[in-house]
């Protein structure tokens, strides 16, 4: 490995643009060197599912490109550059052919869309979300389109069902759940916010799922499973994330459900870290901004030659339904213990997660009652802090 390797980044997404600017504070000159298989636009990707009701363009969203961001950080950053294999025995990583040189290593790659294999012809109008350059394909196929489906009932397909009806569309939400955000909340504030959506105009068709798309004229239908026809311009499959690892497994590097990293977001393999949604951290997998940006200001120190172990606050999050404000902070996994509601309207629910002793592990908190976010966080213990 030359001494003169430059640590490289991959990835150009919240995690790895904030490391670099984070890393910059600390130590303005060591070669950076940014690789990333997309447009390297520096974007808020929580930005994206509040873009169509605030009728945002893709480039409206993006914040600067690669360019602005190089000349800001002091790095370089290479586009449309596909990592396909990692040599940690030899410091490097390979372009195809191309072996690059690192002197560290962090991978900020992000999570990769889990995609639903629905048989029929209609699966070209079959879109996700989960970058800028998603974000202008589905813009684009919904010119003059009003009509959208989206598959999942979850964060991002909540998340992005408020959004679209804000923008004025028609959205339909197709998901095997009883309720919405069935992973994150109790089911009378799931129920809440499903009944906030269908306020906004919002068909759910829950405790179903789709077995064929098939084109229709310039649209799809879609058959569900109790024989259900929904007709739709395009759909939008948003049934959930998970962690980027083959890479890191085909080279040696030690992954779970996400790649495996101590506190100070060190792989297995020497001078390899990992950030972001890829990353699980001391066992935690948290696919949120907050985690995101404490690894990242830890990891920086790291980098600028002070070993530091991330402390996390505690970090309820923030679900962008307005349709139905939420805010949840879930119990720890594997926490025993049992929710107690309080419902005070169709969108008001104040859910405590308590344990044997009574103590406070978890909320969930929709409608009014989301301004005691505070009070009860102060109440919870920080996610594996010392």
């Amino acid at each position: 490995m030359p001494d003169t390797a430059p640590i490289v980044i991959i990835g150009t997404g919240l995690a790895g643009y904030t490391l670099a600017r984070e890393f910059r504070k600390l130590n303005k000159d060591a070669p950076v060197l940014m690789l990333t298989a997309d447009d390297g636009h520096s974007y808020s990707k929580p930005m994206l599912s509040t873009g169509f009701a605030k009728a945002k363009t893709a480039d409206q969203l993006s914040m600067a490109d690669p360019g602005k961001m190089a000349e800001q950080l002091n790095i370089d950053v290479r586009t449309f550059a596909t990592v396909t294999a990692l040599d940690p025995d030899g410091h490097r990583l390979f372009i195809g052919e191309e072996a690059v040189a690192y002197s560290k290593l962090v991978l900020a790659w992000g999570a990769d869309l889990i995609h639903l294999n629905i048989p029929g012809s209609g699966a070209g109008k079959v879109f996700a979300v989960n970058d800028l350059m998603d974000y202008r394909r589905i813009r684009d196929a919904l010119h003059d389109k009003k009509k959208v489906a989206i598959l999942g009932a979850g964060l991002i397909g909540c998340e992005f069902a408020n959004d679209l009806l804000q923008g004025g569309y028609h959205v339909e939400l197709i998901a095997p759940s009883d309720t919405a955000l069935p992973g994150m909340l109790p089911k009378a504030a799931g129920d809440a916010v499903v009944k906030g959506l269908q306020a906004q105009g919002a068909v759910f068709h829950l405790g179903q799922v789709a077995t064929a798309v098939e084109e229709a004229g310039d649209g799809v239908e879609l058959t569900l499973d109790n024989g259900v026809k929904v007709q739709a311009d395009i759909v939008l499959s948003a049934v959930g994330l998970r962690p980027r690892t083959t890479l890191a497994k085909h080279a040696g590097v030690q992954v779970n459900r996400g790649i495996v990293v101590d506190r100070e977001m060190r792989t297995s393999a020497a001078d390899i870290y990992a950030l972001g949604d890829c990353a699980e951290v001391d066992g935690h997998v948290l696919l949120y901004v907050l985690p995101l940006m404490a690894c990242a200001k830890a990891l920086a120190k790291s980098l600028a030659g002070e070993p530091t172990k991330v402390s996390y606050g505690v970090m309820p999050v923030v679900v962008k339904t307005p349709a139905c404000p939420v805010v949840v902070a879930p119990p720890p996994v594997g926490a025993e213990g049992e929710w107690r509601v309080e419902q005070s309207g169709d969108c008001d629910v104040r859910a405590l997660f308590v344990n044997a002793d009574g103590a406070l592990e978890g909320f969930a908190l929709t409608g009014s009652h989301v301004m005691e976010k505070q009070k009860l966080a102060q109440q919870l213990d920080p996610i594996h802090n010392d």
